[in-house]
């Protein structure tokens, strides 16, 4: 399988540096602005202020290229970070060691920053990582595309973020998990259905945007296993409650949340509504559920091998890869071999559709072509 014809990473992270934060918030916030501290392990680690204290383990967020027994959770020295997380000027060349040419950038401390319980706060940081954004992307304008962060405070509110995300030439809307005054399935979210809809924006719902749920089982390392779940809730919330029967050209997208299990769940909502609406009493909706499933929301993958070997009950027009890069979970600089050997199965038109058209239409990016490492 030739795939020599530049990857596009459907979901890519900056790393946000330690004065992202600073230099753009409002002055109402910036004596509790998300800031670096030194752990008691000598190791920085990102501290978000009225999220139960929450720091982020930067020693995760930079790990791409590692072996799986040098991760470690505690963070290493600010100026061991991968460098082109914060740097643009660096990426270019990690980008041309993966075969990629092109990524969709999501934010690193501004993942978790989506549950805040601060909604103004929320919306504080989120506004200022947007600013830092806009200044790292405008190094290598088809290359680097980003992502705007929607703190959803409510309804109207999220539909005026919308505008000014697509005002500012984002590719789309990262959105949080949960948003403000209530759940995504109450009506009143319907102007942020209807501001994405008019600004052709995709709104796209990553992994880790929720708070885990409480009462987890087994070993630490058994909670990983409900980040998938994240996506799932959402995406189910969305159809049970007629949003794509009410905004039929809303177009969603599941990061990081990989794409083998879609076929069987998309055929237990068919089931279950099928079976069980009546005593639900859920709303009749125009189609089955599935049919939304299948139009109207795009999945990222990054080696979630099973997805390959389930291509034919997937829609192939819905399926991004991505690198993950910087993350622990990055394929990153190893991703060539591994979809060289994955992909030798799948016919070439297929293929790049998943490994690059697919999002370049999706976000309707101007991308480049085989560029050269200098080039910007």
């Amino acid at each position: 399988m030739d795939i020599d014809f530049g990857l596009v990473s459907a979901d890519s992270h900056v790393t946000e540096p330690p004065d992202c934060y600073e230099r753009f918030i409002d002055p109402a916030y910036r004596d509790r602005v998300p800031h670096v501290v030194v752990d008691e392990r000598g190791g920085r680690r990102y501290l978000i202020p009225g999220l139960d204290q929450m720091a982020v383990p930067m020693g995760l967020i930079g790990s791409a290229g590692r072996q799986s027994s040098e991760i470690r959770y505690h963070a290493r020295q600010a100026d061991e970070w991968q460098r082109s997380g914060w740097d643009p000027t660096a990426r270019i060349a990690d980008q041309e060691a993966d075969g990629v040419v092109a990524e969709i950038l999501y934010p690193s401390i501004g993942v978790p920053l989506g549950v805040h319980p601060d909604l103004d706060y929320r919306h504080a940081c989120m506004t200022a990582y947007n600013q830092w954004l806009l200044e790292y992307c405008s190094v290598a304008p088809r290359r680097l595309f980003g992502v705007g962060q929607a703190a959803l405070r409510d309804g109207v509110d999220g539909a005026r973020e919308i505008g000014v995300i697509a005002d500012q030439g984002f590719v789309g809307v990262m959105m949080p998990g949960l948003p403000g005054v209530a759940d995504y399935d109450d009506p009143s979210y319907d102007p942020v259905w209807a501001a994405a809809v008019d600004h052709d924006l995709p709104l796209c719902f990553h992994i880790v945007t929720v708070k885990s749920q409480t009462g987890l089982r087994g070993p630490g390392i058994n909670a990983m296993m409900n980040v998938v779940r994240t996506c799932q809730d959402i995406i189910g919330t969305l159809i049970f409650s007629g949003v794509f029967d009410r905004f039929p050209d809303l177009r969603i997208v599941g990061v990081e949340a990989d794409a083998g299990w879609a076929p069987h769940y998309a055929w237990r909502m068919d089931h279950v509504y099928e079976r069980h609406r009546h005593w639900n009493k859920t709303q009749e909706l125009q189609r089955r559920p599935s049919e939304y499933f299948w139009g109207n929301v795009w999945l990222t993958f990054q080696n979630d091998w099973s997805a390959i070997e389930l291509l034919d009950a997937l829609d192939v027009d819905r399926l991004m890869w991505a690198n993950d890069f910087p993350h622990s979970d990055s394929t990153w600089p190893e991703s060539r071999t591994l979809l060289e050997r994955h992909m030798d199965r799948v016919d070439p038109i297929t293929a790049r559709r998943i490994l690059r058209d697919n999002c370049v239409e999706l976000f309707a990016l101007d991308v480049v072509d085989r560029a050269p490492a200098t080039t910007v």
